[in-house]
């Protein structure tokens, strides 16, 4: 329902010059054999990797560790397997060989993908529907990746809506398998997957013994400790202003995540089409414009802030509200709203037009 596009302003850092520097990057890459990139700053040290069409970053503190480096490449590590599990673009994975006999056998799979597409079915009923991981039934009939494409015929979404249905996803506990009950569905965990996977390497940093760091997957960041004894703060994007910041949110345990109609999209007829749809209709949301959520986990974080995109805006507030999840929601009108806990946290810089601040405690 969603995908991964550059969504925050990262914080400028001053990279360090010195040769010995540059020399320590092309000795570990040299070393390591991998298509990684070590930065060394002059006040953290980046590790960085393509993964999930989208660039994955681990950031540490000044002063860490060496075995946090090496921790943080097999984390990355990690997410590239994890690839080779979840996505429903290669045809070798787990999720590619349930796709392909919907509407036959069940297919065994593995704990990871057994935990994404349960969770997925959590949040679409907790949503109603509005997160719905069977969207893939609809893959191919929209393309946002060129400035002059056309949306697809109505007849043709039409046809596709009876497979886009969570309910038919039959998950069977004792024997680890899922089966799609009719042919032509098609799961699709772009709009959770990373999440899961930023869950994973946490847990692989923590187990190691690293605390402090942040993780960076697109337009969604976890993390953890602190950044040189201060909590890490994360810059929400302004939706329409993209060298602007809406403000910040400090956190020192926790996933931010946002979802916008600029991240993907093409404009036809004086309308925009855009990449997050509503599943139960196969058309772009054109009540809401961005929202960001921040959450315990990644995995919450990246199903929240599509199920909350795709809700009608009270009752995405009205479910913020009542699981205690921090979120801002914008409308085309550039008015925001947001749930108690995010007024808790977020630093406005950037005021929009009429904030509405959302129901007072």
């Amino acid at each position: 329902m969603k995908g991964a596009a550059r969504r925050w302003v990262w914080p400028a850092v001053a990279i360090a010059t010195a040769a010995i520097a540059i020399g320590v990057q092309f000795a570990y890459a040299r070393a390591h054999r991998r298509p990684v990139s070590l930065a060394v700053l002059a006040r953290e040290t980046t590790i960085e990797r393509a993964a999930m069409s989208t660039l994955w970053r681990v950031v540490l503190p000044r002063g860490a560790r060496a075995v946090a480096v090496d921790v943080a490449e097999r984390a990355l590590d990690e997410v590239a397997r994890l690839e080779n599990v979840l996505s429903e673009w290669r045809p070798q994975t787990e999720l590619s060989r349930v796709n392909a006999n919907s509407g036959g056998a069940p297919v065994r799979v593995g704990a990871d993908t057994w935990a994404v597409v349960e969770r997925s079915l959590q949040f679409a009923r907790m949503s109603d529907g509005a997160f719905d991981p069977t969207w893939a039934a609809l893959r191919g009939l929209w393309d946002f990746r060129h400035a002059g494409a056309r949306p697809p015929d109505p007849a043709a979404i039409r046809e596709r809506l009876p497979l886009v249905n969570w309910r038919g996803v039959e998950m069977d506990a004792r024997a680890q398998t899922i089966r799609l009950a009719r042919p032509g569905m098609a799961l699709g965990l772009g709009g959770i997957a990373k999440g899961y996977a930023l869950d994973r390497m946490r847990t692989m940093l923590h187990d190691a013994g690293v605390r402090d760091f942040m993780l960076y997957a697109g337009g969604q960041v976890l993390v953890s400790g602190t950044r040189n004894g201060r909590a890490w703060r994360v810059g929400v994007q302004h939706p329409r202003d993209p060298n602007a910041l809406l403000g910040t949110v400090s956190v020192t345990s926790g996933s931010v995540s946002t979802g916008g109609d600029y991240e993907h999209y093409f404009e036809h007829g004086g309308r925009r089409y855009h990449h997050i749809l509503d599943p139960r209709t196969g058309m772009p949301v054109e009540h809401t414009i961005a929202v960001t959520v921040v959450a315990r986990t990644g995995i919450d974080a990246d199903g929240f802030d599509t199920a909350l995109f795709v809700l009608p805006p009270d009752r995405a507030l009205a479910l913020a509200e009542s699981l205690g999840v921090a979120l801002i929601r914008t409308g085309p009108d550039l008015r925001s709203e947001l749930s108690s806990p995010m007024r808790a946290m977020l630093e406005l810089r950037t005021p929009l037009d009429g904030v509405a601040r959302g129901p007072t405690p």
